[in-house]
């Protein structure tokens, strides 16, 4: 007979936040795979937990799912965490779940704190429909690509950065949400210096341009608001627009960046467009 998968909640921040059923289940399974030992270690050790644990993470790769895998078939036991809230989400852990699920092995969640609900819960955002979009890619022609499917997106989006990578992310929020967006960045939830900014992304880009970012950061932006027939911007009106962008210096390109972000038409097409149009007044 199988073991079985526990799905393992960990604190955020605050340690306090541990439940009874979690230090219990990570008392009596058979073994721990952890995101990284280090971190879970120094929980364990808080709480006087002795589990023996394995360390899986994303770069574990197919070999080792597969002997976790083995080991809970056989019989054994296992929970998996990740460094910090609900493993499984934007989370290694995921790929082991579904193998789980397709060989019949009981998954159980030990449900614990996730830094995206929490954060959304007291952001100020519309919380009523939202989308988790996790860490946007690394790769500008992937990170480009996962923005511009976002650009009408109507729900509150959730998405998680790293300190180095914010001012990045945020200048790309400006481009393809808008400056005047409403965003809530949410840092180093449940620790002591916690904070929660409710602000437009123009003030946000200005204040970490100056001000090195510090802490894990979740970042919630409000959905693009509801277009009325009044509010469609015709085409002659986006190239009358990027006109007057470059009448200030900008490059073409830039312009229609930027007007693609305010209008919703796609900068390849304003580009295209303006082109043509300059041919047939020359």
């Amino acid at each position: 007979m199988s073991g079985t998968l526990y799905v393992i909640g960990t604190p955020i921040g605050n340690l306090e936040d541990m439940t009874l059923r979690q230090l219990r289940i990570l008392q009596e399974v058979d073994f721990i795979a952890a995101e990284d030992t280090r971190v879970t270690r120094k929980l364990l050790s808080h709480y006087d937990v002795h589990t023996p644990m394995v360390s899986y993470h994303d770069h574990s790769g197919q070999l080792v799912t597969q002997q976790l895998l083995q080991r809970i078939a056989a019989g054994e036991t296992c929970g998996i965490v990740t460094d910090a809230g609900m493993p499984c989400i934007s989370d290694p852990g995921e790929i082991l779940v579904r193998l789980c699920k397709e060989q019949g092995i009981p998954v159980t969640a030990v449900p614990g704190p996730s830094a995206a609900i929490t954060a959304l819960a007291i952001s100020g955002q519309e919380t009523g429909r939202f989308t988790f979009e996790g860490f946007l890619s690394v790769t500008k022609k992937q990170r480009q690509a996962h923005l511009q499917e976002l650009k009408t997106e109507r729900r509150t989006m959730i998405f998680y950065e790293a300190p180095h990578k914010l001012v990045r992310t945020l200048t790309d929020f400006a481009d393809y949400f808008g400056k005047t967006r409403s965003l809530s960045i949410c840092r180093e939830l449940t620790k002591l210096h916690e904070e929660v900014w409710k602000t437009t992304i123009a003030e946000a880009l200005q204040r970490y341009e100056t001000q090195p970012p510090k802490g894990e950061f979740v970042l919630i932006v409000a959905g693009a608001p509801e277009q009325t027939e009044t509010d469609t911007v015709t085409m002659e009106t986006a190239l009358q627009q990027v006109q007057e962008r470059l009448k200030t210096g900008e490059r073409l390109t830039d312009a229609c960046k930027a007007v693609a972000a305010e209008t919703g038409y796609r900068k390849q097409t304003l580009y295209q467009a303006y082109q043509n149009q300059t041919e047939k007044t020359k």
